[in-house]
C-alpha cells in the first residue's frame, strides 16, 4: 500500500499566464523549451515541438479553409498528434470537436454532421470506415489521416509539416468556444456541449490557486491519460496536467496491463479513472504487486463508484490518493 509523503512543493506556474488553451505550449516552451510535454509509446515531445506543431496546424488548418468558429472534427484512439491538433485548433479560434472511438459509423457521421465539422481528421483504428464517413459526410471536404496515410488520406504529418511554424497572430477571446463535446445520448441523440477557453481552465485555475492538496503539481509530477481523449476525463485530464508542465503519458487505449506498466516504469505520479476502469485495473494479477510510492493521487469520476470497489481500491493503492473528481462536460461559467 502506498503511504502519501508530505505535499511537494508546487510547481512556479503562472497560471494567469494561460488564458486560452493555445497559450499552455507557448507558455511553458518559453519557460522549459525542452522539457517532456508528451510520452506517447517510444516517443517523447517537448514542449519546444509541441508549440511549433501547434503553430504548423494552425497554419495548416487556416490553408484548408478552416476559420475562427469552424469546427475541426477527430475520430480515433489516442496518438500524440492528438494534442498537435487540439492545440492548432484552439490558437486559431475554432473549435474541436473530439468523437469517442467506440461509437458505431453511423453514430460517428451523426456526430460530425450535427457539429457541421467540415474537416475530419482520422485516427489509424478507423480507416477502415473512411469510405462511410465520405459517404455521409457531404459536407466535410477534407478527410486526413492521423500518424500515416492510408485509405487513400494524406497523412497528419505532411499536412502539418508542408507549413511554417509561426504562430499565426489570430486574436481569440478567453470567451470564444474551444471544444464541443457530445453527451452519450442515453435520453437522444448525442447533444454538443460547447465549452470556451474560460470554461475549460478558470475552474482548474481556481482549484490549483487553492492549494487544495490533490491540486498542487510539482515540476517532476508524471500525469497519465488512459481514458478516452473524446470524454472530459480523458481530454480534459490531459488539459491539467499540460496546464501545470507535468509530463503528459498518454495511452493509445485503457489496457490495463500497460497501465500498471506506466505506473512502474515511467513514475506515474497522477491519474484518472472512471470506477469502471478502477475495476478492471484491480482484477489484474499483479496489482498488488506494482510499488505505488510515487503515485501520489489517482482521482475518479464520471460515474458513482460503489463502496465495496473503493474500499477495495484504497486497500490496494492507500487510503490518501483515491479522491472523487467530477469532469462536468456540461458545466459553464
Amino acid at each position: 500500500m502506498n503511504q502519501l509523503a508530505a505535499a511537494p512543493q508546487a510547481a512556479d506556474v503562472d497560471l494567469n499566464a494561460m488564458p486560452r488553451l493555445g497559450d499552455i505550449p507557448r507558455y511553458h516552451a518559453g519557460r522549459k523549451p525542452s522539457g517532456v510535454a508528451v510520452w506517447f509509446e517510444a516517443r517523447k515531445i517537448d514542449w519546444r515541438t509541441l508549440d511549433a506543431n501547434a503553430n504548423r496546424v494552425a497554419n495548416a488548418l487556416l490553408a484548408s479553409g478552416v476559420k475562427p468558429g469552424d469546427r475541426v472534427a477527430f475520430v480515433g484512439k489516442g496518438s500524440d498528434e492528438f494534442f498537435d491538433l487540439l492545440f492548432g485548433t484552439a490558437r486559431i479560434g475554432a473549435v474541436f470537436v473530439p468523437v469517442g472511438w467506440r461509437l458505431a459509423p453511423p453514430e460517428i457521421v451523426q456526430i460530425v454532421d450535427d457539429a457541421e465539422a467540415s474537416i475530419l481528421f482520422v485516427g489509424l483504428d478507423q480507416l477502415d470506415r473512411v469510405d462511410e464517413f465520405r459517404a455521409g459526410l457531404p459536407r466535410v471536404k477534407t478527410f486526413i489521416g492521423m500518424e500515416a496515410s492510408g485509405a487513400g488520406l494524406q497523412s497528419f504529418a505532411d499536412w502539418r509539416d508542408a507549413q511554417a511554424a509561426s504562430d499565426p497572430g489570430i486574436a481569440v477571446e478567453p470567451g470564444d468556444v474551444a471544444l464541443q463535446l457530445y453527451t452519450s445520448g442515453t435520453t437522444g441523440k448525442p447533444k454538443g456541449v460547447m465549452l470556451s477557453h474560460r470554461n475549460i481552465l478558470a475552474g482548474r485555475r481556481e482549484a490549483m490557486q487553492k492549494r487544495m492538496p490533490w491540486s498542487t503539481w510539482t515540476d517532476s509530477d508524471v500525469n497519465l491519460v488512459a481514458m478516452p481523449l473524446g470524454h472530459i476525463g480523458g481530454g480534459g485530464w490531459a488539459i491539467v496536467g499540460f496546464l501545470n508542465d507535468a509530463t503528459t503519458i498518454l495511452e493509445r487505449e485503457f489496457i490495463p496491463s500497460s497501465v500498471l506498466d506506466a505506473i512502474e516504469t515511467r513514475g506515474v505520479s497522477k491519474m484518472f479513472m472512471v470506477p469502471a476502469a478502477l475495476q478492471i485495473l484491480l482484477a489484474q494479477p499483479r496489482v498488488r504487486e506494482i510499488d505505488y510510492s510515487r503515485v501520489r493521487y489517482i482521482l475518479y469520476g464520471a460515474s458513482p463508484i460503489a463502496l465495496d470497489l473503493l474500499r477495495q481500491a484504497t486497500e490496494v493503492f492507500g487510503w490518501q490518493i483515491c479522491l472523487p473528481y467530477m469532469g462536468l462536460s456540461r458545466a459553464t461559467r
